[in-house]
């Protein structure tokens, strides 16, 4: 059966006051309706929701579902705080300027709080698809969130990721094969079946090129990440998608272009 007749959609906003965060964190809901089974929606959360008026992520969610090139699925924009270089990152760790050092903070809102208020508000099922998407430390955030949850979430998307977050400063004895931190949550972590990754960079991402290789740090960080998920035992064609963007930059409107691709990766017709 197919899940939906036509499908048009309305945006809510709604405040949740958040024990762990100490602040009210705002979030923007791009809800399909008149779908024959709202239970069976994926969710979508992302991070940096602010930025969604600036993609017209309602209009694009709205045009792919209306031309059926993707399923419904219900989409949470997460507006970042004035302290998201804090609540961003790894929870396992901050970085070497202690940045991230709410991570898990922002972790526990996203599980303990975010998830069951999506689940109350629209009737979700608990064990509904999920999946976890942002941009630059948003979206490092997200695969944290999605590689230490895997119980709970099936996808992650990350654009332009910032990968190069790192446990010692480049002149303290920095050394690449150790010291990023996502890298090494993958390789001490476990292979889990069924999670899926969206890579995308840019090849005007930034500039620097720490080990003199000819390739930006932003493109070989991302590349190394997916090394280490292949070494894991994530298949490269059927478990992980790179896409680079020849002349994308580090802004939204380099990752309004991609976007529509991961949600037709992700849930294009026949997914």
């Amino acid at each position: 059966m197919d899940l939906y007749e036509t499908a048009t959609l309305l945006t809510e906003q709604h405040t949740i006051a958040s024990v762990y965060l100490h602040r009210d964190v705002v979030i923007s809901c791009f809800l399909p309706t008149n779908v024959k089974d709202p239970h069976r929606l994926n969710l979508l959360l992302l991070n940096d929701g602010q930025n969604a008026p600036e993609m017209g992520l309602a209009a694009m969610l709205g045009d792919l579902i209306a031309s059926r090139e993707i399923a419904p699925l219900l989409c949470i924009a997460i507006h970042a705080g004035t302290n998201r270089l804090m609540e961003y990152g790894v929870a396992a760790r901050p970085d070497y300027k202690g940045r991230g050092a709410n991570a898990a903070a922002y972790t526990s809102f996203v599980m303990e709080e975010l998830l069951p208020f999506i689940a109350d508000t629209y009737r979700l099922p608990t064990d509904c698809p999920k999946s976890f998407a942002g941009f630059s430390l948003g979206g490092l955030s997200a695969l944290d969130i999605v590689w230490s949850h895997p119980q709970v979430f099936t996808k992650a998307g990350i654009f332009s990721g910032s990968f190069w977050w790192r446990t010692k400063a480049l002149d303290d004895g920095y050394d690449e094969n150790t010291d990023r931190i996502m890298h090494a949550q993958v390789r001490n972590g476990s292979f889990h079946p069924g999670l899926q990754f969206f890579f995308e960079t840019g090849t005007q991402d930034e500039t620097m090129d720490r080990n003199k290789n000819g390739i930006i740090d932003s493109i070989d960080d991302t590349l190394a990440l997916i090394d280490a998920l292949a070494d894991k035992g994530y298949d490269r064609n059927n478990d992980i998608h790179y896409l680079e963007l020849s002349d994308g930059k580090h802004d939204v409107v380099t990752w309004t272009r991609a976007f529509p691709e991961f949600l037709k990766w992700g849930w294009g017709r026949g997914k």
